[in-house]
């Protein structure tokens, strides 16, 4: 039987317990110093507090203490933390992974390095590696609409995994694969980890159309198709820029997952929250309150800081990203304008 070792006891770690498992996996489910209440109610029999369904049976748990445990014999360890935290989770878990067949990444974000440049999560972990002298096991970069409650609870996904190896792709999506969690394959990591956060951002904007409706009463459905429209352009724009195919924005990563995150994801709620009334800056004060997380908000700064350092060629056309950014800022002008100038169509 082989081990994964999932390091992150937020929703997104626990629920891919749930596949994994049914999958004929041994589970190991490792929480960080601030998952403690997670662990607290997973080990009480409780539901999970991030995804209100219980925990997959068989799910051995560590807590923050327990890492080289955790680790200790692991096939697969999984990064399931807040972008934020990867680099320092990986310099602790270095020794761990570097023993595992693969690592595989479902955080979703930005990293900037020690000199300001921005790099994608997986350059990011390879250069924290290299500067330790270690060596790393193939990335699989997972993204896809996969909401954590609807994959704890065992409801039908799909889902992608992105390694530069095709055949390390394939072998773990036959390996990860069950009747309800079915997982295409693909080796543009560069397009899934660039849709993975960009999605949030602009799951940001699809959410403000939707507050909209609650503020006025009557709704922008037109504005949100057109936002959404623009967000899936952006997205291969921005990746092609970078070395991605352009189809990856049309499929899983890109499309897929915009369209869950903007029905129902933390960074639509903040949006909303936005939309209907509320200052960007008490939104995400509410937001942090409620210990949801906003990935689109760092995700937009360094999104934009990524586009001046390694496409300079697209910053006056991602007006998308400009907007929300705006926006994120404290913009005076009403955030409808703001966004109705980003996304409809201008004369030629």
């Amino acid at each position: 039987m082989s081990i994964i070792t999932i390091l992150g006891a937020g929703a997104m770690g626990s629920g891919l317990c749930t596949p994994v498992r049914n999958a004929g996996w041994e589970v190991r489910l490792w929480g960080t110093w601030l998952d403690d209440h997670l662990i607290d109610a997973c080990e009480a029999g409780k539901p999970h507090p991030r995804t209100n369904v219980p925990l997959a049976k068989g799910v051995k748990l560590f807590r923050a203490a327990q890492l080289e445990k955790a680790l200790d014999g692991a096939d697969v360890v999984v990064m399931s933390v807040a972008s934020v935290g990867v680099p320092k989770i990986t310099e602790m878990a270095l020794e761990g992974i570097s023993k595992a067949k693969a690592l595989w990444l479902t955080s979703k974000g930005f990293c900037p390095n020690n000199e300001g440049k921005i790099q994608l999560l997986p350059e990011a972990i390879r250069t924290i590696a290299k500067q330790k002298g270690i060596s790393l096991p193939p990335i699989v970069a997972i993204a896809g609409p996969v909401k954590a409650n609807e994959c704890a609870e065992g409801k039908p996904t799909a889902t992608i995994f992105g390694c530069k190896d095709l055949e390390v792709s394939r072998k773990y999506a036959r390996e990860a694969r069950t009747d309800v969690y079915c997982i295409e394959a693909t080796d543009d990591e560069t397009g899934v980890e660039i849709c993975a956060p960009m999605k949030n951002v602009y799951a940001i904007a699809l959410g403000i159309a939707d507050g909209l409706e609650e503020g006025t009463g009557f709704p922008h459905h037109n504005l949100k198709a057109a936002t959404f429209n623009r967000a899936v352009k952006e997205m291969s724009l921005l990746g092609q820029a970078l070395g991605a195919k352009a189809e990856t924005a049309f499929g899983l990563p890109g499309v897929g997952d915009l369209e869950v995150t903007g029905l129902s994801g933390r960074n639509k709620v903040y949006g909303v929250r936005i939309g209907r009334g509320e200052t960007a800056k008490d939104a995400l004060a509410e937001m942090d309150r409620l210990e949801q997380t906003v990935e689109g908000v760092p995700a937009a700064g360094l999104a934009s800081t990524l586009v001046e350092q390694s496409a300079p060629q697209l910053k006056e056309e991602l007006t998308l990203l400009k907007a929300v950014n705006e926006i994120l800022s404290g913009t005076e002008r009403p955030v409808v304008k703001v966004i109705s100038d980003a996304v409809l169509p201008k004369m030629p």
